[in-house]
């Protein structure tokens, strides 16, 4: 299993659910994160929640851990280092990928927790 360094996102982040047919919303581009997602379901907007208006359906309340530095497509396992001892510890988790790294979303009220997990586990969080 790998160790890997984590870096705490420091703002909360929100979930949120639009029906598909709608188009990007105005409010999710004001964020500085945000990652947008189409299936032909649904629309799922992940942005800081100060952003996404009450009247939006959403889960509001995430935390986020980015792997530190770039990881190269090859690398196998990195996802399974960090969902594991959080399984272990039942504490459930959203992750997001982009090209360079991965991020793990973890409630707000299990943040702590999952730290110290992760912390356990052989990773470092700053």
């Amino acid at each position: 299993m790998h160790q890997l360094s984590l870096i705490n996102y420091p703002e909360v982040l929100a979930v949120a659910r639009l029906e598909v047919d709608q188009p990007w919303p105005e409010w999710a581009m004001q964020s500085p994160f945000v990652s947008i997602s189409r299936t032909s379901d649904e629309l799922s907007i992940v942005c800081e929640r100060q952003f996404v208006p009450a009247t939006v359906q959403a889960e509001r309340n995430w935390r986020g851990l980015r792997v530190a530095g770039s990881l190269d497509f090859s690398q196998v396992g990195i996802l399974a280092s960090l969902a594991a001892p959080l399984a272990q510890a039942q504490i459930s988790i959203f992750v997001l990928s982009t090209y360079d790294t991965d991020y793990l979303l973890l409630r707000e009220h299990e943040f702590g927790e999952a730290v110290a997990v992760l912390t356990a586990a052989g990773h470092t969080i700053s």
